[in-house]
């Protein structure tokens, strides 16, 4: 009789494989195109509706992150000077400019600063340390999104901001799916693969070549094959920086609000430190 064993495998070897992360797919094919439709009818009807839908969202992040914060290591940051100075952010880059946001990072700080003294001082700096880096890698990242939204014709930047970015995602599930054999970073993410970071630059450069050449005024493709390829880096390195917080807290997802997907923050893990990159390229090579 053959050994059991080798039965046991040969079955397994048959076996379909599951969609990564045990994602519910038809859950999250809806969720996506929802999001989709909302962008773009808030986008290309009035263009300053948009802020409202990005304001919205860094709202919601701040709350998830925080929320993730209190529950699994006890970090209080005060609620109320963060929610305010985020939206204020976004808002305030949007109409005067990214000076005065950063400004209001600072006064974000020190407002955190202050509210923090009304309760006891232990764990002060542990919190405020939070505080701070919520400020800056939620509302302050997105202040890029409303800074290239600016532009006369930022409602078509944002279009190649946004799809460059889901491309690199596709592209290096994809590749990954069908051919990802070597690990990109095992102890942080091991769903990724290099073969699947290769086809998610692949694919986001030439997305990025053919928007930039047929949808930003002067714009040529060259410029969108380095726009392409950097934000697919830029959108792998926020994604496994988010799975690293993810992993140091000891989740899964930083929410539940999105099914088949998590919450906000694990949509804005790759757009976030995209959009800067987005918008520094875009400003050096057809102007801001």
């Amino acid at each position: 009789m053959p050994p059991v064993q080798e039965t046991s495998v040969a079955q397994t070897d048959q076996q379909p494989r599951k969609p990564r992360g045990g994602r519910n797919l038809p859950a999250a094919i809806g969720v996506g195109v929802g999001l989709g439709a909302v962008v773009a009818a808030s986008l290309f009807v009035v263009k300053a509706v948009f802020m409202v839908v990005v304001a919205a969202a860094v709202a919601v992040g701040i709350r998830e992150l925080t929320s993730r914060l209190a529950e699994r290591k006890d970090v209080h940051v005060p609620q109320v000077p963060l929610l305010v100075g985020g939206v204020g952010m976004v808002v305030t880059g949007y109409f005067a400019g990214g000076q005065w946001a950063a400004a209001i990072l600072a006064v974000t700080g020190l407002a955190m600063m202050v509210a923090r003294m009304a309760t006891p001082p232990e764990n002060y700096l542990r919190d405020i340390t939070a505080g701070v880096f919520t400020a800056f890698y939620v509302p302050f990242l997105a202040t890029f999104v409303a800074l290239i939204l600016a532009a006369d014709d930022g409602a078509w930047r944002i279009l190649l901001f946004l799809v460059v970015t889901i491309c690199s995602d596709t592209g290096a599930y994809a590749v990954g799916y069908k051919f990802g054999r070597t690990k990109l970073a095992p102890t942080i993410s091991p769903g990724k693969t290099r073969e699947g970071l290769a086809g998610g630059i692949g694919l986001s450069m030439i997305a990025g070549a053919l928007l930039m050449h047929f949808l930003i005024d002067g714009g040529t493709w060259w410029q969108g094959l380095i726009l392409g390829g950097c934000a697919a880096v830029t959108a792998t390195l926020g994604d496994l920086a988010e799975s690293m917080i993810k992993r140091d807290l000891g989740i899964k997802d930083m929410g539940t609000l999105l099914p088949g997907h998590g919450g906000i923050m694990d949509r804005l893990d790759s757009l976030l430190p995209t959009a800067p990159v987005v918008w520094l390229l875009l400003a050096a090579f057809v102007g801001s």
